[in-house]
């Protein structure tokens, strides 16, 4: 196989290097296209356009696989938790037990966030999207920690780090009780990560608070699962802001922007919204499964099949048990979940499904536990957030050390050509 690549055009003949990855894909560099041949290529969506070199995630959609750092999304959720996978995914390797009670005590450190930003979160309606009161809160979060990180010093970076994972799950968990109308709280530091995020959460006033470890677990899984996906939308935007030299807070506050767009991480949101519709036309799957089926229908079944993995999603195995887990240890009666349960046992079976591979996905199985744990809809893509936080850290942090360039990517222009200028009078 040759290791370059060649484009002719106009009787010229361009030559590019092939680049090929650990995992045997394969890439060509085409930096030099513009300088050497005054073109540029075009890509809407970037589908094909590698924009990095990455060490921290591989996918395969068409295999199902999904690994970080190398090791397999199902021995991770099944073996390691959510601390220890985000060790991993920023750090690089898998933490010995003497990193991991460090990282968890150093979090915990950093875990009280300023009492002015109780006032910043005041200034908020009760309406007010959480996604919307997350990314400003994130945002905030700089003026109470102004100096910019050295990202060539491992004690600043690591800092910065410990910081944002202490105080992003109390932002998170102010969030939900700012909606729900309950006192504020910052947590017990004698409890585990995910399980101090689900007390800060859900703690009721008046109630002494009881650990359900099913709960915790899955909620732990569901965070493993949304940890790092690749170069998706809100990636490539903390990516694209941190190579400005933006800060982290800051790259990751637009990373959360990005998530909040129905097409990216709304679509856990899309899947409740389209259950509650069901059930007011009269909870009729069948009806629906027909609709989705019929091309000329403008009804589509949401979380089902998945952009990137044509075959399965391998997060949706490992959360389904999980969620079984979960109903059948709440005890919950809802009618909508029922729905759930009828739309994901038809589609195993349906024969135009599994000939189109239309499995149910990650966005459908946490969609249901979300719901079974009583999150309200609007707050299920900060939870989304909450679990992608350390992969979007992992993201900036190697895009710095690795000194990528500004991003900046180019057009075609399709505008009108030169125009002479006509006085407002003359027009």
């Amino acid at each position: 196989m040759s290791d370059k690549a060649t484009l002719e055009f106009n009787g010229e003949k361009y030559e590019f290097p092939v680049i090929e990855g650990s995992e045997n894909e394969l890439a060509i560099d085409v930096k030099t296209l513009r300088a050497s041949s005054g073109m540029i290529t075009l890509d809407p969506g970037y589908k094909n356009t590698g924009s990095c070199q990455s060490a921290i995630t591989f996918l395969d959609g068409e295999k199902g696989i999904l690994r970080y750092r190398g090791y397999s999304i199902e021995d991770l959720a099944e073996k390691a938790d959510f601390l220890e996978v985000a060790y991993l995914l920023i750090f690089g390797e898998l933490p010995n037990k003497e990193q991991l009670d460090k990282f968890h005590a150093d979090i915990k450190a950093e875990s009280h966030v300023d009492e002015e930003m109780k006032k910043i979160l005041d200034g908020f309606p009760k309406s007010a999207h959480p996604m919307g009161v997350l990314s400003s809160l994130t945002s905030a979060l700089i003026a109470f920690n102004p100096s910019s990180v050295n990202v060539s010093s491992e004690s600043d970076m690591y800092h910065a780090i410990v910081r944002l994972l202490a105080k992003f799950p109390v932002l998170v968990a102010w969030t939900l009780r700012k909606k729900k109308g309950l006192p504020l709280d910052y947590g017990d530091s004698s409890l585990g990560y995910v399980e101090n995020i689900h007390k800060m959460m859900f703690r009721r006033p008046n109630e002494e608070y009881k650990e359900n470890k099913i709960v915790i677990e899955a909620l732990d899984k569901l965070l493993i699962l949304h940890a790092d996906h690749e170069q998706n939308c809100s990636t490539s935007t903390v990516r694209i802001v941190g190579s400005s030299h933006a800060g982290l807070f800051a790259s990751i506050s637009a990373g959360i922007s990005a998530l909040w767009g129905p097409l990216h991480g709304g679509a856990n949101q899309a899947v409740l919204e389209m259950l509650e519709a069901i059930d007011q036309d009269g909870g009729d799957t069948k009806k629906y499964m027909a609709k989705a089926k019929d091309k000329s229908d403008p009804f589509r079944l949401m979380g089902f099949g998945h952009r990137v993995y044509k075959n399965f999603d391998p997060r949706a195995r490992i959360i389904k048990k999980a969620a079984d887990e979960v109903l059948g240890d709440l005890g919950v009666e809802d009618p909508i979940l029922d729905i759930a349960k009828g739309l994901e046992q038809e589609a195993l079976v349906d024969q135009y499904f599994v000939d189109r591979r239309l499995y149910p996905n990650v966005d459908f199985y946490s969609g249901i536990i979300y719901r079974a744990l009583g999150i309200p809809v609007d707050m299920f893509t900060v939870m989304f957030a909450l679990g992608r936080l350390p992969g979007w850290i992992a993201q900036y942090r190697e895009m710095r050390l690795r000194g990528e360039p500004i991003g900046r990517p180019r057009q075609v222009y399709i505008g009108e050509n030169h125009r002479p200028f006509v006085a407002v009078d003359l027009r």
